[in-house]
């Protein structure tokens, strides 16, 4: 199936008054094959008012508790397109991920989802390698081959030993992987959790290994603050239980919890 830009939504998942969401929209506006864009968030606030009528961009509103499942899910519902990237409000975009995510899920076969490598920002620099990146790139490196694509084996084995994809990274495809996806019972390893379900069925997990998005690395990110809290570790011991028996997850949690320094700023 070849997909067209009229296929494609960016949605903005917000929350807050986040000073780096208005450099996302504008990352979102520099593609260089333009898309849909939409911003999404649970209540209603000024600030997101205000950012979508500069952007000129739609804003949806679930009118419910925050919850980060159920404002994915009210994210993934809003767009009208068959493929969805949810951005998430700190990130930034390439010029040529549209290019991309177009060109590769066009030549899949019955794709499921598509992802990129990433860089991150951290201190408001680009950081295209370090540890943590390395061994997610290492993870990935099977799905560099196209015909492992659709390799439930390759996939499934590559997520047993952690969550090497970047969530924001993502585009989804609508129609495959379903209404509300997302655990709305996970605070932290619910994208994990999907790669997982997801991983089951067969389709093309869809992977372009260059860098074309930078996710950002800083004190007051929702991933930052659920490390500090050790919500991730329990969660991240669950996710391994579902491949190894006990024993091995429990190895596998503690050296996977080393990398949670990856994620705190020096």
């Amino acid at each position: 199936m070849i997909f067209t830009p009229e296929d494609h939504t960016f949605v903005l998942c917000a929350y807050g008054q986040s000073p780096y969401l208005e450099d996302c929209l504008r990352s979102l506006a520099a593609q260089r094959v333009r898309t849909r864009c939409l911003i999404a968030a649970a209540a209603p606030s000024p600030f997101l008012e205000r950012a979508a009528a500069r952007a000129g961009v739609p804003l949806r509103i679930r009118n419910g508790e925050p919850g980060i499942g159920a404002d994915w899910n009210f994210a993934l519902s809003v767009a009208e397109t068959p493929l969805v990237t949810l951005a998430h409000q700190d990130d930034l975009y390439d010029p040529g991920y549209t290019e991309a995510l177009l060109a590769d899920l066009s030549a899949a076969r019955d794709p499921i989802l598509w992802f990129c490598d990433y860089a991150e920002l951290r201190n408001g620099q680009r950081v295209a390698d370090n540890r943590n990146l390395r061994i997610k790139r290492i993870l990935l490196s099977p799905l560099r081959l196209r015909p492992l694509w659709n390799s439930r084996f390759v996939r499934r084995r590559i997520l047993s030993l952690g969550s090497a994809i970047c969530c924001p990274a993502v585009t989804y495809v609508r129609p495959r992987v379903g209404e509300n996806p997302f655990s709305t019972q996970m605070k932290v390893a619910l994208d994990w959790d999907q790669w997982e379900r997801q991983s089951r069925r067969r389709g093309a997990f869809c992977y372009r290994p260059d860098a074309l998005m930078q996710h950002r690395v800083h004190e007051a990110s929702a991933t930052t603050a659920m490390i500090a809290d050790h919500r991730r570790r329990e969660e991240d011991a669950a996710m391994f239980r579902r491949f190894w028996p006990e024993g091995i997850a429990r190895f596998l949690e503690r050296r996977y919890a080393r990398s949670e320094d990856q994620n705190r700023l020096e």
